[in-house]
């Protein structure tokens, strides 16, 4: 144990220097000394941090099943297991490889998504195409500690590489990845005084604070507290922004004067839907540094600004690519929706809020795949609720171009095509966590998949069996190793008020909605826990008074006729425009106060293409009327009508199916005035 004496010693002596103001400029110390963490379970934070109320468990604990596996093997098979094939920004020049291509932010965006897909598949070729890229940055560190290609010193594309080093050391044990981040971050902690955050780093410096506190939690590296300190001070004060919101209204480029400085104001990334996506999680990651309620609560406030002054019914804020309003013709960039699903994943963990996780499955089974082909070798840059045509037209952008709504290799802008593919990936490693005292396993969100890890000492494997999204009945079997007493945290959803859970067939008290039930009780193998929740169709109001129907997680919408018309092949993949072939515009005749009652709910087996057209699972039919006055006009709807409408004509029965299988949809619809 003489080593660990030495590591104590020097720690102190770092302590002492650090207050003189010099630790920074100490050489590293050699991190093959450090005992390796046992990460079995979660790590959980070390003090001086708060404690979490959950933590994420270590990548490799969760593997999904059933239709979730499907989606994955999809996404294996389509863009994000070729991408390096027939895109030369992250082909065999890119910067991240050595080469002279692309050296900024898609190479490791695409490897943010490659790495855990690989390994939640343990995919072989996956995993080759990933260590390729990792070799290159773990052997290729400068002297100083930079990491990455020398043709830039952006911070920013480092703070995504972090990310994937993360992700990677947790799923092999990598011993190169903890020495190669100590040096990275004692060099950026001496050289960020006088090359301080700009422009994407500065507004997203939360997400390398991410990385800052894993390796802290690994290592009690004091000087890593330091640096998460320096990244706050020069870092967006997104809290801030939002405690005083001042952006309620659609931007316009002549506001955040897009045409200076390339488009790098602080007022344009201010109001820029990624950086608002990635910003989300801000309060909740500083509180671990803060100690401060405040902070935590600082997710629930961006969320609520959002939502009032942007909201769309897939769950997203409209952002093509600034802020534009609550108008459902506005767009989304899928950037945003990966991004923002990966705050809300972490701001869960942290906070413990169960509101985050409703938000966090409204993403994941609406905005994320309906922006996406059904095989997944095409996205959409931007996706609008209401999309009645994808072609080359400038409406209804605030400030993207004609290409934005195409689905194809990269319409209007690449950043989407290298970073999407970390959408599904990290939502299925965030399905379970364990509780903030490491006693009790938590489910955050729903979906098919297995459970391994260590609860109170005692190995677990629990098997979930469902069909939710589509269904709403969640089958639970928990085989602990041995009889082991530990609570069940299971996530009530804040619109399921009737859920009901069962354990070896007897009833439980009766559930919160919006909250986490708590099932604790002595658990032994094969028992099962049954949770049902009632997916009563319902209606929920936006734009001008305006109508959705969902039900459970899911949204619904009209799904136009289709008429796919190839602009250009892309290598592997193409460009499409998608040109409506029926009517649209519909005004629905529903009692708003009971929709169960004039909603008919039709069944099906989901399909080897979970959220394809051709095989929904679920539709619903509801009575509407054409409002023929409700016209398109450039390829975009023109406004919602104010509901209610006045309608003559005939009464029909209109088909709706889940958001995501419709490519052309009408998800906001005006309601149609009573006749009586």
């Amino acid at each position: 144990m003489h080593w660990l004496g030495q590591h104590i010693a020097r720690r102190e002596f770092l302590k002492h220097l650090r207050n003189l103001g010099i630790a920074s400029a100490l050489p590293t110390f050699s991190h093959s000394l450090l005992a390796e963490p046992n990460e079995t379970d979660a790590i959980h934070n070390r003090a001086p941090l708060t404690p979490n109320a959950f933590y994420l468990l270590p990548l490799g604990s969760i593997k999904p099943q059933g239709w979730l596996l499907r989606q994955l093997q999809i996404q294996a098979t389509g863009l994000t297991g070729h991408l390096d094939e027939t895109w030369a920004d992250v082909g065999p020049n890119s910067g991240w490889l050595g080469g002279t291509g692309e050296s900024w932010e898609r190479g490791p965006y695409y490897l943010d998504g490659l790495v855990p897909l690989a390994y939640l598949l343990d995919d072989a070729k996956l995993k080759a195409k990933a260590q390729r890229y990792i070799d290159w940055v773990l052997t290729h560190q400068q002297s100083n500690g930079m990491i990455g290609p020398a043709s830039n010193d952006d911070w920013w594309p480092r703070i995504v590489i972090l990310k994937v080093l993360t992700q990677y050391a947790e799923l092999t044990k990598d011993p190169r990845v903890i020495p190669l981040m100590d040096r990275y971050f004692r060099y950026q902690l001496t050289a960020l005084p006088q090359r301080p955050l700009r422009d994407w780093g500065k507004f997203r410096w939360q997400d390398e604070a991410l990385s800052v506190l894993w390796l802290y939690n690994r290592t009690g590296e004091p000087y890593l507290m330091d640096l998460a300190k320096l990244l706050h001070q020069q870092g967006h004060d997104w809290e801030a922004q939002y405690a005083d919101f001042k952006y309620t209204q659609r931007i316009t480029p002549e506001y955040i004067k897009l045409n200076e400085d390339g488009g790098l104001k602080d007022l344009a990334l201010s109001t820029h839907g990624v950086n608002n996506g990635q910003a989300i999680k801000t309060g909740a990651i500083w509180s671990e540094v803060s100690g401060s309620d405040a902070d935590r609560k600082a997710v629930l406030q961006m969320i609520s600004e959002l939502d009032k002054y942007h909201g769309l019914p897939n769950g997203m804020f409209s952002c093509d690519e600034h802020f534009a309003g609550l108008d459902p013709t506005q767009g989304s960039e899928l950037c945003t929706v990966v991004e923002y699903m990966f705050s809300l994943e972490q701001a869960l963990a942290v906070t413990g809020d169960a509101s985050l996780g409703d938000k966090l499955e409204r993403l994941a089974y609406n905005a994320l795949p309906g922006t996406l082909t059904d095989d997944m070798w095409a996205h959409q840059y931007n996706q609008e609720p209401n999309q009645v045509e994808c072609s080359l037209h400038h409406k209804p952008w605030t400030t993207d171009g004609p290409e934005s709504n195409l689905f194809g290799l990269e319409p209007n802008f690449g950043c989407c095509t290298a970073n999407y593919h970390q959408g599904w990936p990290k939502f299925a490693n965030s399905l379970w966590m364990t509780s903030g005292s490491g006693d009790g396993l938590v489910a955050a969100a729903y979906a098919p998949c297995e459970v391994s890890t260590v609860i109170a000492g005692v190995p677990v494997h629990l098997v979930e069996e469902t069909e939710y999204p589509f269904r709403g009945s969640v089958n639970l079997t928990v085989h602990p190793e041995k009889a082991a007493k530990f609570p069940l945290h299971l996530r009530i959803p804040a619109w399921a008020a009737d859920a009901t859970i069962h354990v070896n067939g007897q009833a439980q008290p009766a559930p919160q909605a919006g909250s986490f039930a708590i099932v604790d009780r002595t658990w032994k193998a094969g028992d099962r826990i049954e949770i049902v929740f009632p997916m009563q169709p319902r209606t929920s109001r936006w734009f001008n008074n305006s109508v959705a129907i969902e039900r459970g997680p899911l949204v619904f919408s009209y799904g136009i006729g289709e008429d796919w018309v190839k602009l250009r092949d892309r290598g592997m993949t193409a460009d499409w425009q998608i040109y409506p072939t029926t009517a649209w515009n519909y005004a629905l005749t529903l009692d708003t106060e009971s929709p169960e009652k004039h909603v008919t709910v039709e069944e099906s087996p989901i399909g080897a293409h979970p959220f394809a057209r051709k095989e929904t699972s679920v539709s619903l039919k509801v009575k509407a009327r054409r409002a023929t006055e409700w016209r398109a006009d450039d390829g975009a709807t023109n406004p919602l009508p104010q509901s209610p409408v006045a309608v003559t004509t005939p009464e029909e029965t209109i088909t709706l199916i889940p958001y995501a299988a419709a490519k052309l949809r009408i998800t906001a619809f005006p309601l149609a005035k009573s006749e009586t």
